[in-house]
């Protein structure tokens, strides 16, 4: 049984880019389909597909690196954890390396990045930081 399915992407997806692997399999759920959305609108990776497979499926990120070979995803953490949650109100979702990167927000809209979620005007659950 795992206790942080999110951390669990997270790292796959920090190991997988760690190794230049162009592309990393991640067992499926909404809200981790909802976090691929957010790196694909912002940038941070070329596409994601979810992989009919069975008896579960799979959720396939396609990863990014730049012409040179250089990665997209410098950094990738989990802020808020099944021990300590960690909520945010619209007026101090936090900025990340000062507007160059992004946090990663569940909100009652879906999941958003901090810029998304600072146009919508709503707050949530700040669920990792990316640069």
């Amino acid at each position: 049984m795992m206790t942080d399915p999110i951390a669990d992407m997270l790292t796959r997806i920090r190991n997988a880019i760690q190794i230049e692997r162009p592309f990393v399999d991640i067992p499926t759920s909404k809200v981790k389909v909802g976090i691929a959305e957010v790196l694909q609108r912002e940038g941070y990776i070329w596409d994601y597909e979810v992989v009919e497979e069975h008896p579960q499926s799979v959720l396939r990120i396609n990863l990014k690196y730049s012409p040179t070979g250089e990665r997209v995803i410098q950094r990738i953490a989990r802020i808020s954890k099944p021990g300590r949650r960690i909520y945010s109100d619209r007026h101090s979702i936090p900025e990340v390396l000062n507007g160059m990167g992004i946090c990663v927000l569940s909100t009652n809209q879906g999941v958003l990045s901090s810029r998304e979620a600072r146009k919508k005007n709503v707050g949530g659950e700040v669920l990792c930081e990316v640069w």
